[in-house]
């Protein structure tokens, strides 16, 4: 019993290194081919570590001779602006809907879930008048705003919050405290786990984001990282060492925030499957 237990155990992680390093494969041959003379990029077989190193060369290329400097710090600018109200506003969402006795609380919270069935590109168009008309248009405040608000950031929230006993938030109030002080020095700290999990995916989400920006920003200038790297491709079509090079460069934000708040984010879930 033992010994078929243990080859089976052997037998699974096998399969589970085989299907890690072929999902892992393109982000491997990206990472190879940025640091080769564009000659050797589509030798076959593949070399996986290169014969002749052009490392130097082609970072310093992408990051010297175009804008790609100027988008990586539109793409920062938008992120983390993005993310750090889009958490804020959606823990005071979520703490409202789940702690807050109001009339007509769970009405107003379906008409919200209700909001997220309808895809995004539905509204875009409306969405698009409004912020040219109130002068939002083709700024990065625009663009912040615009993915400020997230009905399922608020819905994952809440049913943290929900989690969190009466009891504490009763004796808050007992000694004095409002909702604010109950919100930020109680409640948030208990569900932190829950917000540093939708903190990452909110980073995430905006990083890689083609359509907003795409749609809400004309001046080259304001251009984020997929736009830049979209027209870097466009003008360096022929040269795929330089455009793995800046896409190497534009997911090593990603990797860093993931590996900074990898613990909160399996904590995160692992609250989650408990409450489920």
């Amino acid at each position: 019993m033992n010994k078929n237990h243990a080859a089976k155990k052997t037998i699974i992680t096998i399969l589970m290194c085989l299907l890690g390093i072929l999902f892992m494969s393109p982000f491997l041959w990206m990472l190879s081919a940025s640091m080769k003379p564009e000659a050797d990029v589509f030798i076959y077989p593949i070399q996986w570590i290169p014969k002749h190193w052009n490392v130097i060369e082609n970072y310093t290329k992408v990051w010297t001779e175009t804008k790609f400097a100027l988008f990586y710090w539109n793409s920062i600018k938008v992120t983390v602006g993005t993310t750090v109200l889009s958490v804020l506003l959606s823990s005071m969402a979520a703490y409202a809907f789940s702690k807050i006795k109001f009339r007509g609380r769970h009405v107003l919270f379906i008409v919200v879930l209700a909001i997220y069935m309808i895809p995004s590109q539905a509204i875009l168009v409306p969405q698009f008048l409004l912020f040219r008309w109130i002068g939002l248009y083709d700024s990065h405040f625009g663009l912040i705003l615009l993915g400020s608000f997230s009905v399922l950031g608020t819905f994952m929230l809440r049913q943290f919050y929900m989690g969190i006993h009466e009891e504490f938030i009763e004796s808050a109030r007992i000694d004095g405290a409002g909702h604010i002080r109950i919100f930020f020095s109680i409640c948030t700290p208990l569900v932190r786990p829950a917000i540093a999990t939708y903190a990452i995916l909110r980073f995430i989400w905006t990083w890689n984001d083609y359509q907003n920006p795409l749609i809400f920003l004309r001046s080259k200038d304001l251009f984020t990282l997929p736009l830049g790297i979209r027209s870097f491709a466009d003008l360096n079509g022929d040269f795929y060492s330089l455009i793995m090079a800046a896409s190497v460069s534009a997911i090593v934000p990603l990797l860093i925030i993931f590996i900074i708040g990898q613990k909160q984010v399996i904590e995160g879930i692992s609250m989650g499957g408990v409450k489920g």
